[in-house]
């Protein structure tokens, strides 16, 4: 059976341009954000505060032009997409994990947020360390490469 995705509510952010927008949430723990989940999907959330951090997976709706290999953030030598986090994907699907600091209704306050603001949210899921932490994981290309500012011009 074939499933459509579907939007079920929407990411606020205080980044209103992607220069703005971190590239990790991690990096910006402090940014506050605001999840609504629409309300025919309300009822999904129960239990949802007992977690302290959430995984949002969202759209990346203005991303531009896709390429399987660019330069990305972090690194002036180009990658193929998949090796990275970047947005200009074929299906462009974000991923990020916040930490949840409440709910209200069909709202969830998260901290951690690096999202464009009004972003398409697709789907929610909680974050238990005993499954999503490997602590013996490696950071590929990434190991040994210093957070920096994003490279102007390039998204």
């Amino acid at each position: 059976m074939k499933r459509e995705i579907v939007d079920i509510g929407v990411i606020y952010s205080p980044f209103k341009t992607k220069e703005e927008t971190p590239i990790q949430g991690k990096l910006k723990p402090e940014a506050k954000g605001r999840v609504e989940v629409f309300p025919e999907y309300a009822k999904g959330l129960k239990d949802i505060e007992t977690f302290s951090h959430v995984i949002l997976l969202y759209l990346f709706d203005r991303a531009s032009e896709i390429r399987l290999i660019r330069p990305t953030f972090l690194d002036d030598s180009p990658h193929g997409i998949f090796a990275t986090r970047h947005p200009c994907r074929p299906n462009g699907i974000g991923i990020t994990t916040v930490r949840l600091i409440g709910r209200e209704g069909n709202i969830l306050h998260v901290l951690g947020i690096d999202v464009l603001d009004k972003t398409p949210l697709i789907d929610i899921k909680p974050y238990v360390p005993r499954f999503d932490c490997f602590p013996e994981a490696t950071e590929g290309w990434l190991a040994g490469l210093s957070e920096r500012p994003k490279p102007e011009g390039r998204e």
